[in-house]
C-alpha cells in the first residue's frame, strides 16, 4: 500500500535579516489560516515586571504578550515558535485573542519563503526614556515603516481659535467656578491616589499587545 506523502509544516524558524531568528512560510499559507498559538508561562503583570526588573533598558527583546488586565504570556518560559515571529509595519499576520488564548492568523495569502510578521504596537508609557524609539527601532524595511515597534505616538490636539466675545463669556462663568475648584480637586486627589498606585505598578517591561484589524 502506497504511503501518502507527508505534508510540509506551515513554517520554519531560521535566521532573519530583520532581527535574530524569524519564522518563514514553508508552504503557501492562505488568508485566514490560524498559523500558531502564542504559548508560554501565564503570569500576572506584577510577576512579569518582577521577572525582568533587572533587564538592560537598552535591550528591546520582549517575549511578553498582554492577554488582558490580569494576565501576561511570557514566551521566554515554556514558549513555542510563535515568540520568533518578528514585528512588521506592513504585516502579513495579526494577533487575535479567543477565550484568553492568543493566536497568530494570516491576514493575506503568504507565499513559501516569505517571513511572517505582525504589528507589535508595543504600548507607550508616560515614563519612557527619551531614546525609547531608538531602543525599539523597527528594521522591517516596509515602504510604510514608522521606524518603531511601539504604537504610533499620539498627535497633540491643536487648540481651537475662540473669538474675544466667547472668551469674555467664558471668563465670567469661570469666576464662580474657580471658587469651587479647590474642593473638587481635593475630593478627586483622595480618590486618585489609589488609581495612581495601580498605574505605576503596571509599568515596567514592555509587552506586545493584541492588535488586529
Amino acid at each position: 500500500m502506497k504511503k501518502l506523502p507527508r505534508r510540509l509544516p506551515l513554517f520554519k524558524v531560521r535566521h532573519s535579516a530583520v532581527h535574530g531568528f524569524g519564522v518563514f512560510a514553508a508552504r503557501r499559507i492562505r488568508k485566514g489560516t490560524t498559523v500558531i498559538e502564542y504559548l508560554g508561562d501565564r503570569v500576572s503583570h506584577a510577576r512579569a515586571d518582577a521577572r525582568y526588573e533587572d533587564k538592560d533598558p537598552n535591550d528591546n527583546h520582549t517575549f511578553l504578550f498582554t492577554v488582558d488586565a490580569k494576565t501576561v504570556i511570557d514566551a521566554g518560559v515554556n514558549g513555542n515558535e510563535a515568540r520568533y515571529i518578528n514585528h512588521g509595519c506592513d504585516p502579513n499576520c495579526e494577533s487575535t485573542i479567543v477565550s484568553k488564548r492568543v493566536f497568530i492568523m494570516a491576514i493575506r495569502t503568504i507565499q513559501p519563503g516569505e517571513e511572517l510578521s505582525y504589528d507589535y504596537q508595543i504600548q507607550r508609557d508616560s515614563d519612557d526614556a527619551p531614546n525609547v524609539d531608538e531602543v525599539y527601532a523597527c528594521r522591517c524595511g516596509a515602504n510604510n515603516c514608522r521606524g518603531s515597534m511601539l504604537e504610533a505616538a499620539k498627535k497633540p490636539r491643536q487648540p481651537r481659535r475662540v473669538s474675544s466675545r466667547v472668551r469674555n463669556q467664558g471668563a465670567a462663568r469661570n469666576q464662580g467656578a474657580v471658587r469651587n475648584q479647590g474642593a473638587v480637586r481635593n475630593q478627586r486627589a483622595a480618590r486618585n491616589q489609589g488609581a495612581a498606585r495601580k498605574r505605576v505598578s503596571r509599568r515596567g517591561t514592555k509587552r506586545t499587545q493584541r492588535r488586529g484589524r
